[in-house]
């Protein structure tokens, strides 16, 4: 585990090291840490994916809707206890792993689609999709409960943690920057809409 005081050596950290989690106080000095968080989203390889919990003593919701849309994987708001701290991060770790009878799935299919959980990562057609970590928990909530219709609430609830404001265009962004890399370069398209209701992912040439 490596410690930053601040945002220019965090940056620094965040972009050379390998991790399997970042924790990112968007308050520090020199670089905030949105500004770190959309450096790592945008690096190259594996970086752009690691999961990023952001702490903040910014409680308005605009605040959080920009954290989660930069990428992060989940948002805590100062103060906190530390075992709440300690939960979300091993909520983080846990997530990109499917339990069924007490035994992990390592990969999930649909047609051309293959996630690989324990790797992170999801290619349609052998070509790798270049996913952030947000869209990347998207997908897997979309692919595990295929054939369902899931509205905005149920994935706000189950992607951001966070209860759904309908105020926000959250959900929408995501599905569209998703799609615009699952579905648009390929056929046949998996990611559909349902007027009113939601979202569904499924294969419809069957």
């Amino acid at each position: 585990m490596d410690l930053a005081l601040d945002g220019v050596e965090g940056k620094r950290l965040a972009l050379g090291g390998e991790y399997d989690l970042l924790v990112l106080d968007v308050m520090l000095p020199g670089i905030d840490g949105l500004s770190i968080l959309e450096a790592v989203r945008k690096a190259p390889g594996e970086c752009a994916r690691t999961p990023v919990l952001m702490l903040t003593a910014r409680d308005e919701i605009h605040d959080r809707v920009r954290g989660l849309e930069a990428g992060a994987d989940d948002y805590l708001v100062k103060p906190f206890a530390v075992s709440e701290l300690f939960a979300r991060i091993g909520a983080l770790s846990r997530r990109m792993v499917v339990k069924g009878t007490g035994t992990a799935v390592a990969v999930l299919r649909m047609a051309d689609l293959e996630v690989d959980l324990i790797a992170r990562r999801a290619t349609r057609g052998g070509h790798r999709l270049d996913l952030t970590g947000k869209e990347f928990a998207l997908l897997l909530v979309l692919l595990r409960r295929r054939g369902q219709i899931l509205s905005r609430t149920t994935i706000a609830e189950q992607v951001w943690d966070m209860q759904f404001d309908s105020q926000t265009n959250l959900v929408e962004v995501a599905i569209r920057r998703l799609r615009s890399k699952l579905d648009d370069p390929f056929e046949p398209k998996l990611l559909h809409t349902e007027r009113g209701m939601g979202y569904v992912m499924e294969d419809r040439r069957t």
